[in-house]
């Protein structure tokens, strides 16, 4: 029984421990089913953030690129982005400069050694260029983009008082025209820049969002960035509305003033006009009813120098508003202009007494004594300042000059100082011409004036009648006493014979071609008698046989 029980109690106490120890088996097992279910969900919880922060950083990497690529964009609208960073670096130049100043003021009270020294004396050279710097950029710490922003200063508007001016309104319109293109173009240009900023404050925004500690500064000052280029596009946009309006009011005035010039300059084309044809008709009746040529050009000249008259008076009295203070200006200025034009003026004066005196004329036959020299020509033209005359072949060419057929100026003032012959003045066409002829002491000197006498009536017959009758016509004008017109031959004794004169009337353009035919008439009507004798220099030379030696007699006549 004893062993039965004993038997029977181990069997219960092993039954015991092995139902314990199942009972700890089964107990254990849920527990280690717990903490794996925790270290999965952790990794997985690391994984996740991992992922995350990749994609994060792959977000930012993005971002970064698309901020390279709109910085690049931005940096092309370089006027603003200049502007704006030297507005910034003012105001650090600015903050840096007082800086500087507080530490020197410090210093200067606090400094004991030679270090505080130095460092007192590099601040002083520090704040001096800063100082230069500060002064550089004077006006850009104010406000940023202020002169960008000012449009265009417009010009006072000229007036427009004649048609030179008119060149001077429309340049002024083109160039306030540029103006405000390019003040425009500014403002697009700054619209855009406004968007790449936006988008770029959006990008940084995004960025603040995925890193705040390293973007926000970034982010806060791209945000105060935008605000500032956008209040700088707000007030452009406004301005450009008012400068707009200011330049079209500007533009209208301008174009009013042209339009004024223009109507006058058509109004004076008119009447010039109208000027030029009444006097066109004018010369076509002098033309026809004047058949004498001198008269005709003079007349032509006359009406010339009216219409130019007319002409400027239209001009002077349609530009000239106060006529008075014109002429009280001159009243001042004409004394130096009289001596600064001396000759100018001497010369119109010598030209109205030509044309209104009448003592020369076109076509006339004139001699000038000019420095020394005399000019015979014939007058081709009575301008404003001078007399021009074609110099032609005459006893005075052949003795004097040795040239003919130039084209002789001669001031008009020379009428009053110098010494002026009109051979052909009013009717007078011919002059008194004379040709001397020497015979020896035993011709027959009667015979020999008679011949000459003969001769020089048969070739200036002619112009003896026609001088006649000019003379008659001149009376008119002056007072003549000796009217005599016949040939008129003299004789005088002289050393080596007798001086035979005949001075008769020629064609004063022809002198030379009837003294000519003369003169070879008397030579061989002399020849063809044998008691005169024609005198002319000779020399005897009287040869002695004794001496062989021949003894010479010079300037004999005979």
């Amino acid at each position: 029984m004893r062993l039965f029980f004993s038997s029977l109690f181990m069997l219960l106490f092993f039954s015991q421990l092995l139902f314990s120890a199942v009972s700890t088996t089964i107990t254990h097992i849920p527990a280690i089913d717990n903490n794996a279910t925790k270290e999965a969900e952790l990794e997985a919880e690391e994984e996740k953030a991992k992922r995350e922060q990749k994609l994060a950083e792959r977000k930012i990497q993005n971002h970064l690129q698309e901020l390279h690529q709109l910085d690049t964009q931005i940096s092309e609208e370089n006027v603003w982005v200049k502007s704006y960073a030297s507005y910034l670096t003012s105001l650090e130049v600015k903050n840096n400069l007082e800086n500087i100043r507080k530490r020197i003021k410090w210093l200067r009270k606090h400094a004991k050694t030679q270090s505080d020294y130095d460092e007192l004396n590099g601040l002083i050279s520090k704040e001096n260029i800063l100082t230069s710097q500060i002064d550089k950029l004077k006006g850009k710490n104010n406000a940023p983009f202020s002169e960008l922003i000012t449009p265009p200063k417009i010009d006072e508007i000229p007036e427009i008082s004649n048609p030179f001016e008119i060149f001077n309104g429309l340049s002024l319109i083109k160039k306030m025209d540029a103006g405000f293109e390019d003040y425009k173009k500014r403002k697009e240009n700054l619209a855009v820049l406004v968007k790449l900023l936006r988008d770029e404050l959006t990008i940084y925004k995004k960025l603040y969002a995925l890193n705040p500690e390293k973007y926000e500064k970034a982010y806060k000052q791209k945000e105060t960035e935008l605000e500032r280029f956008e209040r700088a596009l707000d007030t452009m946009n406004v301005t450009l509305d008012v400068y707009q309006k200011r330049l079209e009011i500007a533009k209208i005035n301008i174009n009013k003033s042209i339009e004024k010039q223009i109507y006058g300059l058509m109004k004076i084309g008119v009447a010039v006009l109208l000027v030029f044809l009444v006097f066109f008709l004018l010369k076509l009746i002098v033309k026809k009813y004047i058949t004498d040529n001198e008269r005709f050009y003079m007349a032509n000249k006359i009406i010339t120098f009216t219409n130019f008259t007319v002409i400027l008076l239209i001009l002077f009295f349609n530009y000239i508003e106060n006529v008075s203070y014109l002429v009280t200006i001159l009243g001042f200025a004409s004394a130096g202009i009289a001596i600064a034009m001396k000759d100018w003026f001497m010369s119109i004066l010598g030209w109205l007494v030509i044309v209104f005196g009448g003592s020369i004329h076109v076509g006339d036959r004139i001699r000038v004594d000019m420095d020394g020299m005399k000019y015979v020509g014939d007058v081709l033209d009575i301008s404003l300042l001078r007399i021009t005359i074609l110099e032609d072949i005459t006893l005075t060419s052949i003795m004097q000059n040795r040239r003919a057929g130039r084209i002789i100026f001669v001031p008009n003032n020379y009428i009053f100082t110098r010494m002026i012959a009109n051979y052909t003045h009013h009717s007078l066409k011919t002059v008194w011409d004379g040709v001397k002829i020497t015979i020896t002491y035993d011709s027959n000197h009667k015979k020999a004036m008679h011949l000459v006498k003969e001769i020089a009536k048969k070739y200036s017959k002619g112009y003896t009648d026609i001088t006649r009758k000019q003379l008659n016509k001149l009376r008119q004008h002056y007072s003549l006493k000796n009217t005599n017109v016949e040939p008129r031959i003299y004789s005088f004794i002289e050393p080596h014979g007798i001086d035979i004169e005949a001075w008769y009337l020629t064609n004063a353009y022809g002198t030379l071609t009837l003294r000519s035919v003369i003169s070879t008439e008397i030579i061989d009507a002399f020849k063809a008698e044998d008691d005169i004798t024609i005198a002319y220099p000779t020399q005897k030379i009287n040869l002695d046989m004794k001496q062989h030696a021949p003894i010479i007699h010079n300037d004999e006549l005979v």
